[in-house]
């Protein structure tokens, strides 16, 4: 498998895997009977939590193993994208919200 370096496909396919993460959570918590308001913050919480999780920005650590993600994407069976740095995907929790909660 061939890791390549492309920050622009990189940056805008990260904006569209955090916009599944958002929507995922938001169903989920529909299902579980929250609404409105409630459901618009927690779903915003907890996407920014896992963003912040997923960008290495919140110091994970289990049995004292410090654990650092990196995220990739798979192109195709042989392609491996990444941006030469953490992800940023932290940044883009704002955006998915509006189109989720707007769109």
């Amino acid at each position: 498998m061939k890791l390549n370096l492309e920050v622009e496909e990189f940056e805008k396919l990260q904006g569209l895997f955090i916009e599944q993460v958002v929507d995922k959570i938001k169903l989920k918590l529909q299902e579980a009977g929250l609404k409105d308001r409630e459901l618009e913050e927690v779903t915003a919480s907890l996407g920014l939590s896992i963003a912040s999780m997923i960008d290495d920005t919140s110091g994970m650590e289990s049995d004292g193993v410090e654990i650092r993600p990196y995220l990739t994407f798979r192109l195709d069976d042989d392609e491996i994208i990444h941006s030469g740095e953490n992800s940023e995907t932290y940044d883009y929790v704002m955006g998915a919200l509006k189109k989720t909660f707007e769109g």
